[in-house]
């Protein structure tokens, strides 16, 4: 890839300035003195605590001022565009500074909000009329809002504008699934290690294909494993119960920032955010009522309007804004060679069930959601169209005994249920003929490659395709799933464990790399786990409508 090596040591060279910490997590001592501060971590002057829990000494902050405690997050970055995140520990006005070099000669500065008890003390500024292909560096500097020479410790981050040239190439990295199933950041592990790994891949954003949070997975101090080892997590109070306030919600979503892995990969790399069911609790859709004693609030509906405020408030998303509404399905153009269509396959979707109806309007996208994608994919012309689906479509993704979660119900026949929805979207992009499509997902807990062909199929109008899963980030790993043959699927590759959540101590994590590049077009898909071990690869070509199996 054009260029990797040159972006690589700016990169790095930037955040040695950074009050980002890199191993306070990795000592004991430090997550009693996390999880005093998360438990508290809204209320302005709980500053001290915070210092300890991101491995900033309390001597570094200018006392009385704001900081940034908590890191910052670029994100939804495009050829001229972009967003920056921060968090403050108090009100304050969010200025930011962008320049060519780590130097900052010559830095424009950026008004941003006032952060506040409304937002959590979370705010983004967006970046616009930016260079192309660029290295952008940028600090963000909290200011006292009554007095603005009055400023916290800066927080330094850099990012990599697309390039609006074919030839430079496009490198990402996807997964999702982060602390799910009570398996949180272990400081004896090293935290979650697997986006340090990413972040040396040096991609030039990572796509998060849902579940950055488990809202109903409790964080318990300490978990024995089978074979007697014990897991020890940094715990909060937010985290010690199932989500269910706004309070609880954006507790959940901060928990995740303690470890500084993560804080030093936000400060590197964009990320790409969508969501799914846990950000909620698991397997939810709208209008859904609670069978479940651990909630008392059994209403969904008002679940997922908390969490939604909360989620908007923690990443930094262009379709959304902190005090408003919007959507998570947009489309994000990274130049010539990339469009990624991000989905949501939750918020629209019908009620689980055993999906077999002969006539479904709604589907898992929504009518308006599908309209979007038709329109946005017949209008694309990105060599490449990245699907980037939070759920699989033909691996059969349970919910109970007779229900289904995802697009797939088992049944290899004529589409039925969610699949036709689907298949309305596939004959579309035959008929259209809109080439270069891959699907993008995570979900099920573990790795492998799907090869749809119609030869195979009950359902035959649409050309061929591949869906790649890869995650989680740091969860429980789960066994594989069987495929549903409608869309005639074929498995050349799957990892996965043999029996149900098997934790992050006992199995490797997985992430997934694309590099497309800028002379031939040829996209590669790398299947890797956590130590940057490939396990599998694929090469496809561009502009075809279908792409070949093996």
């Amino acid at each position: 890839m054009a260029q990797a090596s040159g972006r690589g040591v700016d990169r790095r060279s930037v955040l040695h300035g950074a009050a980002l910490g890199t191993a306070a997590l990795a000592l004991p001592g430090v997550a009693h003195a996390a999880g005093a501060h998360a438990a508290g971590a809204s209320a302005p002057g709980a500053g001290t605590a915070a210092a300890n829990a991101t491995g900033t000494a309390p001597a570094q902050a200018r006392a009385g001022r704001p900081n940034a405690l908590w890191g910052v997050q670029t994100g939804d970055v495009t050829t001229s565009s972009g967003l920056v995140w921060a968090r403050s520990d108090r009100p304050a006005r969010m200025l930011v500074q962008t320049a060519a070099t780590e130097s900052f000669r010559n830095a424009r500065t950026w008004h941003g909000p006032v952060l506040g008890p409304g937002t959590d003390f979370t705010g983004t500024t967006a970046l616009h009329g930016l260079p192309s292909a660029e290295q952008i560096h940028y600090r963000v500097l909290l200011a006292d809002p009554h007095d603005y020479r009055r400023t916290g410790e800066p927080v330094t981050g850099t990012f990599r504008t697309a390039s609006d040239r074919r030839r430079d190439g496009v490198r990402f990295t996807w997964s999702g699934d982060l602390a799910g199933q009570g398996w949180g950041i272990n400081p004896e592990l090293g935290g979650y290690r697997i986006y340090e790994e990413m972040r040396r891949r040096d991609p030039d954003f990572f796509l998060c294909s849902g579940d950055n949070i488990y809202a109903d997975s409790p964080i318990e101090a300490s978990v024995r494993l089978p074979d007697g080892r014990i897991w020890r997590n940094v715990t909060t109070e937010e985290k010690s119960k199932v989500a269910e306030t706004l309070a609880e919600y954006r507790g959940a979503f901060r928990y995740n920032l303690l470890d500084a892995n993560l804080r030093r990969f936000n400060a590197q790399v964009p990320t790409v955010i969508q969501w799914d069911d846990h950000e909620v609790r698991n397997n939810w859709y709208p209008g859904q009522i609670l069978d479940d004693d651990r909630y008392t609030e059994k209403d969904v509906d008002v679940l997922a309007a908390r969490s939604f405020r909360a989620f908007r408030e923690y990443f930094p998303i262009r379709t959304l804004r902190p005090g408003g509404s919007g959507r998570v399905y947009r489309v994000i153009n990274h130049g010539p060679l990339l469009d990624v269509f991000v989905l949501d396959m939750r918020t629209y979707r019908n009620a689980n069930s055993p999906n077999r109806q002969t006539d479904e309007r709604q589907g898992i996208l929504g009518a308006e959601q599908l309209a979007w994608l038709k329109r946005a994919l017949s209008r694309s012309r990105a060599v490449w169209k990245v699907i980037a689906s939070d759920l699989p479509l033909g691996l059969v993704v349970a919910d109970g005994t007779a229900n289904f979660e995802a697009v797939a119900q088992g049944d290899p026949g004529a589409p039925l249920g969610r699949e036709l929805q689907i298949a309305e979207l596939l004959r579309h992009i035959k008929h259209r003929r809109v080439t270069g499509t891959v699907w993008l997902t995570t979900d099920v807990h573990y790795t492998s490659a799907q090869h749809y062909d119609p030869s195979r199929a009950a359902f035959k109008d649409f050309a061929p395709f591949w869906e790649f899963v890869s995650g989680p980030l740091n969860a429980g790993g789960f066994p594989a799933v069987p495929l549903d043959g409608t869309f005639g699927p074929a498995q050349p590759f799957v990892k996965a464990p043999r029996r149900a959540n098997v934790s992050p101590a006992e199995s490797p994590q997985y992430f997934g790399e694309v590099d497309i590049d800028g002379d031939s077009g040829e996209l590669t898909v790398r299947l890797r786990q956590d130590s940057g071990q490939v396990l599998f690869s694929q090469s496809l070509q561009p502009g075809r409508v279908g792409q070949p199996g093996r």
